[in-house]
């Protein structure tokens, strides 16, 4: 009898965490950045965009109180040579803009979009050669019944590109029964199509029976996988279980552990950490990241990834199987989506039908694109030596 009333305990407190999880403050406004291009003269640079806000609420109505962008220069150089000027025009579709460019509190109605215009103008002398990113850091008021709240969101916007390699500029490091090719990139985010970046850096490299990899996190940043701590409200469960972890893992802090209860749920979170507890007791560790999903070992806290990123919490990617068939397809070789870190650790998250994956740990159990800020998501893997 005991048993069965702590049973229905348990069970009753399952639900009031699942219940309590999703009747949490929270908004549904979507941002995304559209559109956004680059153009320059002589001593100025002019990045401009448009920033697309979504209600999927149907009945819900938001109100944005304010919105105001902070521009960060990212580069090779101190950028405080630069004057940078920001303009913020909202483009409502059912109310003039002032004349003033002032934000007037907006209502954005239960399945409705509006959109806001952002020009940033970038002016001193020669500045892509001090800058090559800009960090567009949105701050925002979410304002209705779930209260109050505070938003932060940024988007990278590339100011230049580094050159693809010719096959002739292609130097190849010697691996275990391969050669690796670690590729450069421009600074990669949501505007990007990954696909896109694969063609543009490696297609006039690649050849039959190369392996082509992408890093999980550059993969998960173009698809907006990342949020600032400021938008994560830990809960109870998420300061209790965060303990538990070592300190270096991404999972040790409030917000890193909050960040998987959202996407699994507090209750699974909690019989993962339960479970993996008991069999910590018998000796089998690892169990919490079997029962938590594989969300749970591919977090990313704070400083876990490069700049301007190390200030957000990055998640895993979504449908690394169905990328790696489709870029399979586009560039002719075989795709793959890794986790590799410097303790020799590989992990392959999908790949295309019929990717040698044992080659892939062997080319990539030294981490050829490093962790720091080299700037190099992609390594091309080609089979034996020349």
């Amino acid at each position: 009898m005991s048993l069965l009333i702590a049973l229905l305990a348990f069970g009753l407190g399952v639900v009031w965490l699942e219940l309590r999880h999703r009747l949490r403050p929270s908004s549904p406004l979507q941002m995304h950045p559209i559109n956004w291009t680059v153009s320059s003269c002589p001593g100025k640079l002019r990045a401009e965009g448009v920033l697309e806000i979504h209600n999927p609420h149907l009945q819900m109505e938001v109100f944005i109180p304010e919105l105001r962008v902070n521009p960060v220069l990212l580069g090779k150089a101190d950028p405080s040579i630069f004057q940078v000027n920001t303009s913020i025009k909202a483009d409502h579709p059912d109310e003039e803009t002032r004349p003033d460019r002032y934000w007037v509190a907006y209502i954005v109605k239960g399945g409705k979009t509006t959109r806001v215009q952002i020009t940033i103008d970038i002016v001193g002398p020669y500045p892509l050669e001090r800058v090559d990113s800009l960090w567009v850091d949105v701050h925002w008021g979410n304002y209705g019944p779930f209260g109050h709240l505070q938003r932060r969101q940024g988007v990278v916007v590339p100011l230049s590109h580094p050159l693809p390699l010719t096959a002739a500029e292609a130097q190849f490091i010697p691996g275990d029964g391969c050669q690796v090719l670690p590729l450069q990139t421009h600074l990669l985010g949501p505007l990007d199509d990954a696909i896109e970046v694969l063609r543009r850096y490696a297609s006039a490299i690649v050849e039959p029976g190369d392996v082509l990899t992408l890093g999980e996190t550059p993969l998960a940043t173009i698809q907006g996988r990342y949020r600032h701590p400021s938008e994560v409200e830990p809960s109870m469960v998420a300061r209790l279980v965060c303990r538990a972890f070592h300190p270096t893992s991404s999972l040790a802090s409030a917000c890193g552990m909050q960040v998987l209860i959202d996407v699994v749920g507090p209750s699974r979170v909690l019989v993962a950490f339960l479970g993996g507890l008991l069999m910590r007791l018998v000796g089998v560790p690892g169990w919490f990241y079997r029962l938590a999903g594989c969300q749970a070992r591919l977090i990313d806290d704070v400083t876990g990834t490069t700049p301007p990123y190390d200030q957000s919490l990055v998640l895993g990617p979504r449908h690394s199987a169905s990328f790696c068939r489709e870029a399979a397809t586009a560039l002719g070789v075989d795709v793959a989506v890794v986790d590799v870190n410097d303790l020799s650790r590989v992990k392959v998250l999908a790949s295309s039908a019929g990717c040698d994956e044992a080659l892939l740990h062997r080319a990539l159990r030294l981490n050829p694109a490093g962790n720091a800020n080299q700037r190099t998501p992609l390594v091309l893997i080609r089979p034996g030596l020349n």
